[in-house]
């Protein structure tokens, strides 16, 4: 039942193997439905990089709908950012949050049924600010898409401030470990070097380290 050391545990075999599917799964349901505080934008990321990994995995229904899943969740703090342009709008997430439920309870129950169940999400709303950069940039162009009216004029989304602090990438290095490393979010350190590709880390390359 320790959560947060099976965290620790994952983050460690990414950074000895970078491409491990397996790991990156792990992760993914770790950051979504047991760590102390949900990072559904982590979640993401990792369920991502699992199907890019394992691209013909028979659990890629069950990956995506868990993926669906974190959206929906991320797409709850997005209110907290953009207004929202009027009572229909609500009224259309809510019934896509619904079909999106649905179709997770399907593949669970489709899932149970088979000789190696997947993990079972516990979803839990929670507010947390989104970054608008790289590793999740490609969650908030999800959440963008289901809200898909633009924003009012005048508005503004939070971006994460770069710090002064620099960090030179070397072998066997990945946003986590630095971000570990440093005390700040992946979300932070992608954000604060929107040019750089988390999936695509060059030794030698130079990083900004924003601060805590």
């Amino acid at each position: 039942m320790d959560f947060q050391g099976a965290i620790d545990a994952f983050e460690k075999a990414l950074e000895v193997n970078p491409h491990s599917a397996s790991a990156h799964f792990e992760l993914a349901w770790l950051y979504e439905n047991k760590a102390q505080v949900p990072d559904y934008a982590a979640a993401i990321y990792h369920y991502d990089c699992f199907l890019k990994l394992s691209p013909k995995t028979d659990r890629a229904d069950l990956v995506r709908a868990h993926m669906n899943s974190c959206k929906m969740e991320l797409a709850k703090t997005v209110s907290a950012f953009s207004p929202w342009n009027g009572q229909h709008d609500m009224e259309n997430l809510m019934l896509e949050n619904k079909n999106l439920k649905a179709q997770l309870a399907q593949y669970q129950a489709a899932a149970n049924r088979s000789p190696t169940p997947a993990p079972q999400p516990v979803p839990q709303p929670v507010a947390q600010p989104v970054s608008a950069h790289t590793p999740a940039a490609f969650a908030m162009r999800e959440v963008q898409a289901v809200h898909s009216t633009p924003s009012p004029p005048g508005s503004s989304r939070p971006v994460a401030a770069a710090g002064t602090r620099t960090h030179t990438i070397k072998s066997g290095e990945n946003p986590h470990s630095i971000a570990r490393e440093y005390g700040v979010s992946v979300a932070a350190l992608m954000a604060a070097n929107p040019k750089v590709s988390a999936t695509h880390l060059q030794v030698g390359q130079s990083l900004n380290i924003p601060a805590p």
